[in-house]
């Protein structure tokens, strides 16, 4: 197991939920966000190295924002249809990859090979 702890945001609670299902097994914790500010206030509680967001639900700004304000925290952004445009966007903005929000291997193969490395590894 990866001993990393992800948040997810996704502007459907259903994909956000199974999203949070699939990937609780290869994570230490996974915790689902309902707006902008509980992104904020989790990633401090919960010590989150991987962000997931749905840009159906966010902008390009917000992923600007979030890599500034936190520019060690892995970004993984999803949309239902994504494609070679937007991914480049996304990189550009501070994102770390962008799949198909339905794509859960993707998505953790996304977030395993761009999160930052582990604190209790460096212990």
């Amino acid at each position: 197991m990866t001993p990393l702890s992800v948040l997810v945001w996704q502007e459907d609670s259903r994909i956000a939920r199974a999203l949070a299902s699939g990937l609780a097994s290869h994570f230490h914790s996974v915790h689902v966000a309902e707006s902008l500010g509980d992104v904020r206030a989790m990633i401090a509680k919960h010590r989150a190295e991987v962000l997931i967001v749905d840009m159906e639900g966010a902008h390009l700004q917000i992923v600007e924002q979030l890599h500034r304000e936190y520019p060690s925290i892995c970004i993984v952004c999803t949309h239902r249809v994504a494609d070679e445009q937007m991914w480049a966007a996304a990189l550009d903005a501070g994102a770390s990859d962008y799949c198909q929000s339905t794509d859960t291997e993707g998505i953790l193969l996304a977030a395993i090979r761009n999160a930052p490395p582990s604190q209790s590894a460096a212990a």
